[in-house]
């Protein structure tokens, strides 16, 4: 159902994606009845939905998925970058498609209700990406209610109110408590998740979680590193605790210069030992931070796994994925500080190194799975570089 007027909602309707500007998105609720808010951006990505909304880069926003057959493949406890949904919810063109996998083992909207996130369907999902694109990424609230009751001036009225992303420091609120090992591998047909035998050299990388993908570390783990998990929060005397060879800084949501304000000191401590160092997406603009750059906030953000990125070094395209709405301006990057990636889309930067020093980033994600595995290398760079430390 397209925009319609707030005062006549259509007969039947029992889900609605309200806008800050007052548009209304009418559509057919499913998964857990109430109502969310977040920032709404869409994802082109044609597999992997339920990584997407377990992916803790997704806290505090709705997400819009282009592709109309969400749910073809079920869901299943393996599926997930998290212990739980980290996205508000989602919005669908098609209601939610039967399973059809032998993976299964039940329904995304089943899936959904059971962890308290809503979806609206039948939503013309096309229309409200051509508004996302020309306006910028919204303030929105997601509402699903079965007896298609909607205080629809009050929806408005909180997704106006909402002051949105910027200077929020999400991270904290998605990171672990606490620290621990991580010791599982890449999932392996027929038998889940392994845990490989790690060589005896294998170099002990800490990774700081401002919302890592399971799949990051599981990743790092199929390179040969041993893997510890720190808090956002962690001191540089905590990671040296832990007698580290590398460090990762890994992806997450929010502002990254909210999160800069405790992160960035931790990160600068760090490259004053000249060990080797890799960060992921909202890793990528900590590091750039702490080298002095900038970050900015995008119109629309850069969402879905067929992203075509420009390696710099030998002009070779990677397709990746990409989940963020902040990106490193790299007018402001420091001597001494290459590009080394950049967005064949916008022209955006995508990652960066040190010259002459083990230190080196990417926006985009490499490990990421469904998707492409074009950067997967990256993670072997790394590894090779902290046992080489």
């Amino acid at each position: 159902m397209a925009e319609t007027d707030p005062a006549r909602p259509p007969q039947g309707a029992t889900g609605v994606v309200a806008l800050a500007d007052g548009t209304l998105f009418w559509g057919e609720g499913f998964g857990a009845e109430g109502e969310g808010l977040g920032e709404l951006c869409f994802n082109t990505a044609m597999t992997g939905y339920q990584e997407v909304m377990t992916d803790p880069s997704y806290a505090a926003q709705i997400v819009a998925f282009t592709f109309p057959h969400i749910g073809n493949v079920g869901a299943n406890p393996e599926d997930v970058e998290a212990t739980n949904p980290h996205a508000v919810g989602c919005v669908l063109a098609q209601p939610v498609t039967a399973p059809s996998s032998f993976r299964s083992a039940g329904r995304f909207d089943d899936w959904l209700a059971r962890w308290g996130r809503i979806g609206v369907a039948g939503i013309d999902t096309r229309a409200l990406t051509r508004r996302i694109r020309r306006a910028g990424a919204p303030n929105a609230v997601i509402a699903h209610r079965r007896d298609g009751r909607f205080d629809t001036d009050a929806l408005v009225t909180r997704a106006r109110a909402w002051t949105g992303l910027e200077g929020l420091d999400l991270a904290t609120g998605v990171s672990t408590r606490q620290s621990y090992r991580w010791e599982e591998g890449p999932w392996v047909p027929g038998a889940g998740y392994a845990r490989p035998a790690r060589p005896a050299d294998a170099p002990h990388v800490v990774a700081i979680d401002y919302g890592i993908k399971r799949a990051i570390l599981r990743r790092l783990v199929a390179a040969g590193a041993r893997v510890t998990v720190v808090p956002a929060t962690a001191t540089f005397a905590e990671l040296m605790a832990h007698a580290p060879d590398a460090l990762f800084l890994s992806n997450g949501p929010g502002d990254p210069a909210a999160t800069g304000r405790h992160a960035v000191p931790v990160i600068r401590a760090w490259l004053e030992t000249a060990r080797p160092l890799f960060g992921i997406c909202l890793g990528h603009q900590m590091l750039a931070l702490a080298l002095g750059a900038k970050t900015l906030k995008m119109h629309q953000g850069h969402r879905g796994a067929n992203h075509p990125v420009r390696r710099l070094a030998d002009g070779r395209v990677e397709i990746t994925s990409m989940n963020h709405g902040f990106a490193v301006d790299a007018r402001t990057l420091p001597a001494g500080v290459r590009e080394t990636h950049v967005s064949l889309f916008d022209g955006s930067n995508c990652g960066l190194e040190v010259e002459g020093r083990p230190v080196f980033s990417v926006q985009h994600h490499p490990e990421a799975s469904p998707g492409p595995q074009d950067s997967f290398a990256l993670f072997d760079r790394f590894v090779a570089m902290a046992r080489a430390a």
